[in-house]
């Protein structure tokens, strides 16, 4: 392109206007951000020169669609910049892929539908603690039920008044049953204790 046909073009580019105006008006969906020109093609334009003709056809469209961006839709300003709220789609686009089926219940499923059987919420796990300004575990480590033994000052029942006040709220495991079994059986092993187990005889 020569010097003289660069400035031309440019010349003619500065020239464009703002406003489009065509015979038929077009329309938009602006949830899409699409614009629909029906207007015909010029056919004496499309047959000698067929880019230009469709450049200004999509420029005019695309001039149309921006002014209905500034001027229609309701624009706000933030830190970030001025945007524009898109209202919802009028255009029915088609999927790209068909509708998923939906999924058989599993055999569990069906049983805990019959019987009644709901399943078992995962949240709730947490404890909101008004001393500590924070989200707690219920149970186990650091959880709020180890609260109480850690507590200097514990609230005494009347109706247990006559028993011992250092009494700890949870029963040390090692005068348990089960503590005291576990040592039984595990003194052999140290060599404190010889068990001897007979099954003796019947008479």
């Amino acid at each position: 392109m020569s010097t003289t046909a660069a400035a031309a073009a440019a010349a003619k580019r500065e020239k464009l206007v703002v406003t489009v105006d065509k015979p038929i008006p077009l329309e938009f969906d602006m949830g899409h951000l699409t614009a629909f020109d029906n207007n015909p093609l010029d056919p004496e334009l499309y047959r000698t020169n067929r880019e230009a003709c469709l450049t200004a056809a999509m420029r005019d469209g695309a001039q149309a669609l921006i002014n209905q961006v500034l001027t229609v839709l309701p624009l706000k300003a933030t830190a970030d910049g001025i945007f524009a709220e898109l209202p919802d789609p009028v255009t029915t686009l088609p999927r790209e892929k068909p509708i998923p089926k939906d999924r058989e219940p599993t055999k569990w499923e069906l049983f805990a539908k019959k019987k009644g059987i709901k399943a078992k919420k995962k949240d709730g796990k947490l404890v909101y603690d008004e001393e500590k300004q924070e989200w707690v575990p219920k149970w186990g480590y650091k959880g709020k039920n180890k609260e109480a033994e850690a507590q200097w000052l514990v609230e005494v029942d009347d109706k247990k008044a006559h028993s011992s006040h250092c009494e700890k709220p949870r029963q040390p495991q090692r005068n348990t049953v089960s503590g005291r079994l576990r040592r039984l059986f595990a003194a052999p092993k140290e060599g404190h204790v010889a068990l001897c187990f007979d099954r003796g005889q019947r008479g």
